[in-house]
């Protein structure tokens, strides 16, 4: 009996001590977040302006916006989301409930979990060669939005897949004995309970594609660009134009690499009030995603 008293005093220990270990790891890293978070607004506070957001760059930091910068990244956005969300859902639907379980999936299984790890410098390199020559796509924002959504693809598959792998057998198993067929279940019962995991990969890729530099470098993004893609609104029938999808383009931290690595202080500053608006881009966007989720997750609990 002393034994196992002090057996559970003993691990009871241990777990206390890897709780506070846990809880310090956690404080310091908000803390340096915060601290870096709060420095970075008050060096980039005193140059937002309503003028900034809507001014092209400029030699004079003085007079340089961040316009052509913030469109050019949400445009890239949206191709990306387009492009990598619907497919890397299917995929991930597909790998899980219908692929037979043999060395092919075993093979794609495993090759999919490394390009997750890939470096996203290749994915500049394969998009350049793939959309750029190949198929002609120029360096555009339809190139751009290609390159980043090859990079979060492996993110939402993998995403996927744990989200659906997550919902009981039992759901599946009941909705089978109602006579459900296998795209009935899973369209009705598997995507709804899994929509919370599936948005939470979704939100992880696309916060790692807003920031991303190098493979948007390698396609041929603009340092500076004084003006804007096409508009997607067209005065003639169908009143819809995709000819923003072949223009050129810039994006955030291209613009704010470019302020960085001049040596004027000015620019520093400019660097630092477009870093600000780069992270309430991705909160916002984050935030979006968040709200779709809990909607999700409160009709499924009614």
């Amino acid at each position: 009996m002393k034994d196992i008293k002090k057996r559970i005093a003993f691990n009871k220990f241990w777990d206390y001590a890897f709780w506070t270990a846990g809880f310090f790891s956690t404080l310091v890293g908000l803390a340096l977040l915060f601290t870096l978070m709060a420095d970075l607004f008050m060096d980039g506070y005193p140059r937002l302006s309503y003028k900034f957001l809507t001014s092209f760059p400029s030699r004079f930091p003085e007079e340089a916006g961040i316009l052509s910068a913030w469109v050019g990244t949400f445009l890239l956005m949206i191709v990306t989301a387009l492009s990598a969300i619907p497919l890397g859902i299917a995929a991930g639907i597909y790998l899980e409930e219908y692929a037979k379980k043999n060395w092919l999936t075993d093979i794609i299984e495993i090759n999919i979990a490394n390009l997750a790890g890939v470096p996203s410098i290749i994915y500049g390199l394969l998009a350049l060669g793939l959309f750029v020559y190949f198929f002609k796509f120029g360096e555009s924002v339809l190139t751009g939005g290609l390159a980043l959504a090859l990079l979060i693809l492996p993110m939402v598959i993998i995403a996927t897949r744990e989200a659906i792998r997550a919902i009981p057998n039992s759901i599946r198993e009941a909705s089978y004995a109602l006579g459900s067929t296998k795209w009935q279940t899973v369209w009705w019962h598997i995507i709804p309970y899994s929509t919370g995991g599936i948005l939470t990969g979704i939100i992880i890729g696309l916060s790692r594609a807003i920031g991303e530099t190098a493979p948007i470098i390698t396609v041929g993004a603009l340092t500076f660009i004084a003006f804007l893609p096409s508009s997607p609104v067209s005065p003639e029938f169908p009143f819809v134009s995709f000819k923003w999808l072949l223009d050129p383009f810039t994006v955030m931290p291209i613009q704010i690499f470019n302020w960085v690595s001049r040596p004027q202080p000015e620019f520093h500053v400019n660097a630092a009030a477009a870093g600000i608006v780069l992270m309430a881009m991705t909160l916002l966007m984050n935030a979006v995603a968040i709200y779709i989720r809990h909607k999700y997750r409160k009709r499924i609990k009614w």
